[in-house]
């Protein structure tokens, strides 16, 4: 794989990374409600989950997945279900930061948010899908695929890193400019969205473009 390739990757995945997805509109709560270093344990599951959905596309459980209208059915559900269901707590909750000792005992564990971030991220069918078209069209078939998937995985990686800093450094501004009203807004804003997206997943279709 030539650098002209990998840029033209680089383009396409920032694109795609920059919208407003789940895992974006996580890291802006969580650094808003818990801080930027709780944030970070949700950047973790997000950018884990992209490892294994790259692993799963090189398998090729991506062409299982477009293949059986089964078990693209049923994980639609289950991430439509779990991003309703976090969207839901977003616009339940108090809007107070994790900072005073009653809020703080309320924290989430690292753990959970790591895999709370790990979850959403694994959640739409149609991403798997859009990973399996994509990928391959920038993988050389002359040469070894497993360290080329490792590349494309690696820069998508960095991309969501920094994308996901970014939104984090903007829910902490949220905090110090607006306190606890700013923190409100950002989860009603997080929360709204992830329920769009949730209707949205709802509504797709495998063979849709």
């Amino acid at each position: 794989m030539n650098l002209s390739t990998l840029s033209v990757f680089a383009l396409v995945m920032t694109a795609g990374i920059a919208t407003p997805r789940p895992t974006v509109l996580l890291a802006l709560s969580n650094a808003s409600r818990f801080g930027i270093r709780r944030a970070v344990f949700g950047m973790a599951g997000a950018i884990t989950a992209d490892l294994v959905l790259v692993g799963l596309v090189g398998l090729g459980f991506g062409a299982v997945l477009a293949a059986s209208e089964t078990l693209f059915e049923t994980l639609k559900w289950l991430g439509v279900g779990w991003l309703a269901y976090v969207g839901f707590r977003m616009l339940r909750s108090d809007g107070e930061a994790g900072t005073t000792p009653q809020v703080e005992r309320l924290t989430p564990a690292r753990k959970a948010i790591f895999l709370r971030s790990f979850f959403i991220a694994m959640s739409n069918p149609k991403y798997y899908l859009f990973l399996t078209a994509l990928l391959p069209q920038f993988v050389d078939p002359t040469q070894a695929a497993a360290p080329q998937y490792a590349l494309l995985a690696a820069t998508i990686v960095a991309i969501d890193l920094v994308v996901m800093t970014g939104y984090a450094l903007l829910g902490v501004k949220s905090v110090v400019l607006f306190k606890e009203r700013g923190i409100r807004w950002m989860n009603w804003i997080s929360g709204s969205l992830l329920l769009l997206l949730a209707g949205s997943v709802a509504l797709s279709r495998k063979n849709a473009s």
